[in-house]
């Protein structure tokens, strides 16, 4: 009861709903969203289910829909339910699975809201989710806003359990004989954040028993010092930045000298136009040096330094997105994708045979700074495991890549060779062999 009780004070206290709204709730099947609708149903609010089949997890998937069926029809609610074609949305767009899949159920969700009279949406995000978050960014490298974890309302997204633990839920689940599915995928540590939930998080808990609330607090705080920064730099922006002819320029001059500049450049930069913060910290070398006409990318704009300014502009469909990689660097951008750099001694590497989105490749005949861009016309390679050379054309023709996806093929090159057509093929030349010593390992992912 007590976190029925406590689920009732979190929507009051925070202004999340009230009786007269219409709440659709994203149920999943999964612990959380399954307690969720019974909390919301036990505390007379208006409800409707809606559930997305990804259709990514076979059998399990349609189960997972039954079960939610089943469940809003036991509590009287309507059910919506929608089965998405996720994989072919990865192929035409380029996306990750968790990109893909988060696009298409907010788009549903909205236009779910907009034709059935739905005022509040709600999410079964938790405490440790959140906490999650936070380790997550932390490990990325990330500014104070990466820190500040799962926000509790976005418009009229609502997450009502972001005060709950996942151990609470669960046993609010097991003592009013919830039934909820288990994600498989939920037990797989090749995805990062099973990595901090099973491996990170209990070794702290060890610790502090006490983990989860210390750091509800600290987020807390984290997020009111961000808020207290966002209102900061808007009053900058509108004092720094100007816009003329669908360029952003940011005066460098306009800012007050007592501000810290590359903390202000940073979120003026991250903000509003999404550039990472090894990159911005790129641009602010430059800006240090003096150094004009390296361009810096984030997923659709690019910035550059002109006489004492950056300029911020879109990014033109011709845009080679060329940037340079330095000896040591951790990660590089193209376009959608982050390419993330391991260096280790050819004795640590356990599995020579990798998927396609890992290079391994000799690190001793690299000639750097390597290069990133996209591919072009008369590019041509070794594919690994083959003798002769190959146009990258005839390569992708060959390997029936769309042409969504040719757009946003890049090559990384040491000089004027290819040493991996990224994602798909290293070239045979930088192939790991006997005579190997130090290896460059190299993770695409995208962002």
């Amino acid at each position: 009861m007590a976190l029925l009780e406590a689920f009732r004070k979190y929507i009051s206290d925070n202004d999340l709903a009230t009786h007269d709204d219409r709440i659709l709730l994203t149920v999943s099947g999964g612990v959380d969203s399954m307690v969720m609708l019974s909390l919301f149903t036990r505390s007379g609010y208006r409800v409707g289910v809606a559930h997305c089949n990804f259709q990514l997890r076979g059998a399990e998937s349609d189960e997972d829909e039954v079960l939610v069926e089943e469940e809003a029809r036991k509590y009287g609610v309507e059910f919506y339910n929608k089965r998405f074609e996720t994989a072919a949305e990865m192929e035409h767009t380029g996306e990750s699975m968790e990109m893909a899949a988060r696009r298409l159920r907010y788009a549903w969700f909205d236009a779910l809201s907009r034709e059935h009279g739905y005022t509040v949406v709600a999410i079964a995000h938790h405490a440790d989710d959140s906490i999650e978050t936070f380790f997550i960014n932390l490990l990325r490298g990330t500014g104070l806003r990466g820190l500040t974890g799962i926000s509790t309302q976005v418009g009229k997204v609502v997450r009502p359990l972001m005060f709950a633990s996942r151990k609470e839920i669960l046993e609010y689940a097991v003592a009013n004989r919830i039934p909820f599915r288990e994600d498989s995928s939920n037990r797989s540590t090749k995805y990062l954040r099973n990595k901090i939930r099973l491996g990170l998080i209990p070794r702290i808990r060890e610790i502090n028993p006490k983990f989860t609330s210390l750091m509800r607090r600290n987020i807390a705080r984290l997020t009111d010092a961000q808020l207290f920064i966002n209102h900061g730099i808007e009053r900058i922006r509108g004092e720094a930045v100007t816009t003329e002819n669908g360029l952003d320029t940011i005066h460098l001059d306009r800012i007050d000298p007592a501000f810290p500049q590359e903390f202000v450049i940073y979120e003026l930069l991250n903000s509003a136009y999404g550039f990472k913060g090894d990159v911005i910290d790129s641009l602010c070398h430059s800006l240090r040096h003096g150094m004009t006409g390296r361009r810096f990318y984030s997923r659709e704009r690019v910035a550059y330094v002109d006489r004492g300014t950056i300029v911020v502009a879109p990014i033109a469909p011709g845009d080679a997105c060329m940037v340079t990689v330095e000896r040591g660097v951790p990660r590089s951008y193209c376009g959608n994708s982050a390419l993330y750099f391991e260096y280790c001694d050819i004795d640590a590497i356990k599995n020579f045979g990798v998927p396609e989105h890992i290079a391994q490749v000799d690190a001793d005949l690299l000639k750097f700074p390597l290069t990133l861009r996209r591919w072009r016309e008369g590019d041509w390679f070794i594919p690994f495991g083959m003798a002769g050379r190959k146009k990258v054309s005839d390569f992708l023709i060959d390997a029936k890549v769309s042409m969504p996806e040719k757009e946003r093929q890049f090559v990384l090159l040491s000089g004027d060779e290819i040493v991996w057509l990224v994602g798909r093929r290293i070239d045979d030349r930088y192939r790991l062999t006997p005579d190997t010593e130090n290896v460059l390992r190299i993770t695409k992912e995208i962002v």
